[in-house]
């Protein structure tokens, strides 16, 4: 299947997921949306939230950051400016529609880049992955709020036999932290400097990956 093939299939699904997909994921996700949230900001002001989806995180931010988001569906985006205007969340600068893999900003534009449940979805996270370290300043991370798979035993295991269901509701117990390390690596300039467990029970993880100064 072509890369525009792909993209497009794509619209589609997050066209008919964008009705019901806060009631779905507001809650179940809003612990690891916050952290995420809070290590980008660490960073510095300026974020890049990648795969902003319909905007469930933008209310997060503080007052003083300037958040720019992008996301692949207009559907999304759509429900996302709608929380922007009716809430006044005066920091977020601009929604475009964007393919995270084709970022259209200027090498070394933000502090930090945050991507939350939607890296193992993208058909090409690793060239994604190299677009949020082009447009990252130096020092700055990528900070990724997902599901990732179990590497070995039991829930390994448990993993594989759920990943229909776990496919179906759009996270992949397949895609291992692992590959994202061995990206970072690959690149020589960029490190994981953090991986850790959040709600529920671990499920979701954090991790940080800082580009060297």
């Amino acid at each position: 299947m072509t890369d525009g093939a792909t993209t497009a299939l794509m619209r589609k699904a997050y066209a008919r997921w964008a009705p019901i997909y806060d009631l779905v994921y507001d809650k179940l996700t809003e612990p690891a949306a916050r952290a995420a949230v809070n290590a980008a900001v660490a960073c510095g002001p300026k974020v890049l939230e990648a795969g902003v989806g319909t905007g469930l995180s933008l209310g997060y931010y503080p007052k003083h950051a300037e958040v720019y988001g992008v996301d692949l569906s207009e559907d999304m985006l759509r429900r996302a400016q709608d929380k922007v205007e009716k809430r006044g969340l005066s920091h977020v600068k601009s929604l475009q529609v964007m393919d995270v893999t084709r970022l259209g900003y200027p090498d070394q534009t933000f502090d930090a880049v945050t991507a939350q449940f939607i890296i193992t979805l993208v058909p090409e996270p690793e060239v994604a992955l190299a677009e949020f370290a082009r447009v990252l300043k130096p020092g700055g991370e990528i900070v990724l709020a997902n599901h990732w798979g179990q590497p070995s035993g039991a829930i390994a295991a448990l993993e594989e036999m759920a990943a229909p269901l776990a496919k179906a509701i759009g996270w992949s117990s397949s895609f291992k932290a692992a590959r994202v390390e061995s990206w970072a690596r690959s690149t020589g300039f960029m490190e994981v400097v953090e991986l850790r467990p959040l709600f529920p029970a671990g499920f979701f993880k954090l991790m940080r990956i800082k580009k060297r100064a």
